[in-house]
């Protein structure tokens, strides 16, 4: 199977302080070589366990903003062929392209499609009334009654763990539509800074909450600057939660460094204790640049991330690939605060 590079467009306290001095060599160690298991007999992409949920998901995901690029047939097109081709994973957001990427994801998974996906979306809504109703026009777009996971989108400004759990806040709309059944799972999203994911955990549980998911960046170039992988992860094995990975190409700036092909990128984030690594593609020939890493996948030695992050470490250093993190180039909500409520 060739794996040749397609250059896409973009593509209590103290007890987290232990958490965060677990090693993350010992934790790759122990679960690589499962998680590289389980792959599905028809299209031989694997499967891997998201959190405690007892669901499995493809190992990639089929990212949802991606979809609104191309014309409406072809995003049908991609979702369809990632689905026939094993990808089970589908992420998708309330304010992409303006609800349209959920508009055609809900098209593309009529016809039986939507009973074999695990079907994801998000909302920004931080109190219960917006984010309430957010989720009720997600479910009318993707045509569907119910999700298997509800996110919280772009938890990165300092009052957001705040605004979530307060009175009227928008984890009493997310518990609300889970027991309702509109939602199997929750889980919460960023991208921004991994002091505010331990923030929206630490929130969690002095509400006595639990994330069933927490979606972040994983990539080649986030061990160097402010990582995720370093702060965050450990945490999340620890309480077993689901590791949903995301910007494994940075959205397509980490290749712009020309450091990293786009399969070392995804090959990568596949071989960290990821539930599942969510990766755009607007283009068949990029969907099937996905499917070949997912099939040639091996669990990766310590030399070789050794030495993929070598690669990276001096253009990583200051963050100017990751700009997510040091801009608000991606923060939808920051351009648009009445998404909030």
């Amino acid at each position: 199977m060739s794996t040749s590079p397609v250059w896409p467009h973009e593509d209590g306290a103290m007890t987290r302080r232990k958490f965060l001095k677990l090693s993350m060599a010992t934790a790759v160690a122990a679960t690589a070589g499962k998680l590289a298991c389980g792959a599905d007999a028809k299209a031989d992409i694997p499967r891997r366990p998201i959190g405690n949920t007892g669901e499995k998901v493809s190992v990639i995901g089929l990212g949802g903003s991606h979809i609104g690029r191309p014309t409406e047939s072809e995003s049908i097109r991609i979702v369809r062929t990632a689905v026939d081709s094993g990808v089970n994973f589908m992420d998708n957001c309330w304010d992409y392209y303006g609800g349209e990427c959920e508009v055609r994801m809900g098209k593309a998974l009529r016809d039986g499609y939507r009973n074999r996906v695990f079907l994801m979306t998000k909302i920004d809504g931080r109190n219960k009334q917006t984010a309430r109703q957010q989720l009720d026009e997600s479910l009318r777009r993707l045509q569907t009654d119910h999700l298997d996971l509800l996110q919280i989108h772009e938890i990165g400004n300092a009052d957001d763990p705040d605004r979530v759990f307060a009175a009227e806040g928008a984890i009493e709309a997310l518990i609300e539509a889970q027991k309702a059944g509109k939602t199997r799972f929750l889980g919460f999203t960023g991208h921004k800074n991994p002091d505010m994911h331990l923030k929206m955990l630490d929130a969690a549980a002095a509400h006595q909450f639990r994330f069933d998911t927490v979606q972040m960046p994983l990539n080649v170039m986030d061990p160097h600057f402010e990582s995720f992988e370093k702060r965050v992860l450990p945490f999340l094995l620890k309480q077993n939660i689901g590791v949903l990975g995301m910007k494994s190409m940075g959205y397509g700036r980490i290749l712009e460094s020309r450091t990293v092909t786009p399969i070392e990128c995804l090959h990568y984030a596949m071989n960290l204790p990821t539930s599942v690594v969510i990766t755009g593609c607007d283009s068949l020939p990029i969907l099937q640049q996905a499917l070949d890493a997912a099939r040639s996948f091996r669990p990766m030695s310590e030399t070789q991330v050794s030495a993929l992050l070598a690669k990276t470490a001096d253009a990583a250093k200051d963050g100017r690939y990751e700009s997510y993190k040091t801009s608000h180039s991606f923060d939808g909500t920051h351009y648009h605060p009445k998404w909030l409520g």
